[in-house]
């Protein structure tokens, strides 16, 4: 039974990003390596975030505990503006990266900022998931029981659920943050701050996993409409793809901008 739990929620968890890494990415060797260059920045946010918080605990190691509460919400809301900050930094990475090789040879066709948006913020979802939910995941094997004092018997399943849903909204988050750059739209930059910021508050209430999920949920929702026109979508090539008549593919058929 531990066994079923164990690979049951790691492809909840993992198969989608699994899938869109095998059919959009792993064909690429240049692709792969803006999703692990993605992966390696969100890494070194997590090094800056876990500074902050061995420097803010050593110094709060006496207090009592509501400063601790507070503490980790200061926590989670400047782990959130360092992810950020670093996603801002790769992009300007890429963005450099790009002009330069259009300066050395012309004829060179770069790949395109929607293109990176969404490599990079796969290997920032990846990487986010991958340190999210592993070592819950190693818990499934046992030994033990789940909710045998109370708690939810449901807690490896949830947890699936919402690793899955991160992955996804750092895509999106991407594809949006990136075309704020692009565009000067600034407000789309606050906004993917403020959901990110959303969506970890709403784990301080992970006991309730039906408020948590439904809702995380619900703005993975808008932030993936959102995406699907910033990177291109339309009412009508998304018909054409349910009908399976489009013949070019979003993502493999990125012009460069």
């Amino acid at each position: 039974m531990t066994a079923a739990v164990f690979f049951g929620c790691a492809f909840i968890a993992f198969g989608p990003a699994l899938a869109l890494y095998i059919f959009t990415i792993a064909t690429e060797p240049l692709r792969v390596i803006f999703l692990i260059i993605g992966a390696f920045f969100w890494l070194v946010s997590l090094l800056f975030s876990s500074l902050f918080w061995f420097v803010a605990r050593t110094i709060t190691a006496n207090k009592d505990g509501p400063i601790q509460k507070y503490l980790l919400i200061l926590g989670v809301l400047v782990s959130v503006l360092i992810q950020e900050l670093f996603r801002f930094v790769y992009y300007k990475l890429l963005k450099k990266a790009s002009e330069g090789l259009k300066s050395i040879n012309p004829d060179e066709t770069a790949p395109s900022m929607r293109l990176l948006a969404y490599v990079s913020g796969l290997g920032f979802g990846i990487m986010s998931g991958v340190f999210a939910f592993v070592n819950t995941l190693s818990d499934s094997l046992g030994p033990g029981t789940v909710g045998i004092h109370g708690d939810s018997p449901q807690f490896f399943l949830n947890s699936a659920f919402m690793t899955l849903v991160i992955i996804l909204l750092h895509v999106f988050w991407g594809i949006i943050f990136f075309d704020g750059c692009e565009k000067k739209k600034w407000s789309a930059l606050l906004i993917v701050l403020l959901t990110h910021l959303l969506v970890s508050a709403l784990t301080f209430i992970s006991p309730h996993y039906g408020i948590n999920l439904v809702s995380t949920y619900m703005i993975m929702l808008l932030m993936g409409i959102w995406a699907f026109f910033v990177a291109g979508g339309s009412c009508r090539n998304l018909k054409l793809c349910l009908l399976c008549q489009d013949k070019d593919f979003l993502l493999f058929n990125q012009r460069s901008r």
